[in-house]
C-alpha cells in the first residue's frame, strides 16, 4: 500500500510532529506511514485523511 500522506502533508505546510500531535500519535507513526512501514487503524487513517482535507480512498493507494 503507498500512501500521498507527505505529499498533502507538506502542501497544508504540516511538519510530521504538527501533523502526529494533530491525529494523536507520535511522529515516528508518521513517518513509518509515509514510508509504508506501518498500516493505520481506520480510525487513525480517517482523522489524517479530515486534517489532510481528502479522503481515504485518495490518500490510500492500495497495490494489487
Amino acid at each position: 500500500m503507498h500512501n500521498r500522506i507527505k505529499e498533502l502533508r507538506v502542501k497544508y505546510n504540516l511538519t510530521q510532529e504538527k501533523l502526529a500531535q494533530i491525529v494523536g500519535v507520535r511522529r515516528e507513526t508518521i513517518i513509518f506511514l509515509e514510508q509504508g512501514k506501518y498500516n493505520p487503524s481506520l480510525r487513525l487513517a480517517h482523522n489524517i485523511a479530515v486534517v489532510l482535507e481528502t479522503s481515504i480512498d485518495d490518500l490510500f493507494i492500495f497495490d494489487d
